[in-house]
């Protein structure tokens, strides 16, 4: 395992582990005409499908940082980083449409925005989102490395 894989592995394991803890602690109470309610990621199932989806590629990303650079677990996390690429993206994806949700509204459907009631909550919900972008572009660069490092090799051998 080279030093840049290592510093990519490294930065996605820190851009998780930010997007997790700014999602998860994003909340904040307002009232509009004496109705007073609580944004927080729990209420909308996009953002929990996110939290739950970056805590387990968080705890995927810590623990490849230990394996050994000889270990033949190498051709697993090829599949497990294809795997935690498309969970990343489509936990990312479902978040991002909500938040356009919440920051634009729908009037076709009739929602209302919400982030000018809540704006702390939505500044922490794209601090979040930015976290996870920047993730989910790490890990399709790690992926692309992966299965250049230890799929190519495989393909590339004489008989």
């Amino acid at each position: 395992m080279t030093a840049c894989h290592l510093l990519l592995r490294f930065l996605v394991f820190l851009a998780t582990f930010a997007a997790v803890i700014l999602m998860a602690t994003s909340h904040e109470t307002a009232t509009i005409f004496t109705v007073t309610f609580e944004a927080k990621y729990t209420n909308s199932p996009a953002f929990k499908y996110f939290v739950t989806a970056y805590s387990v590629i968080t705890v995927y990303g810590f623990l490849v940082l230990f394996l050994p650079a000889k270990s033949l677990l190498w051709k697993l996390v090829v599949a497990l980083d294809l795997l935690f690429t498309m969970l990343v993206v489509s936990s990312f994806s479902a978040s991002l449409a909500i938040a356009q949700v919440g920051k634009k509204g729908n009037s076709d459907a009739g929602w209302l925005p919400i982030c000018g009631s809540v704006p702390k909550y939505c500044d922490q919900v794209t601090r979040a989102l930015i976290a996870g972008f920047i993730a989910m572009i790490i890990y399709i660069i790690l992926l692309l490395h992966s299965i250049n490092t230890v799929i190519d090799p495989l393909l590339l051998r004489q008989s």
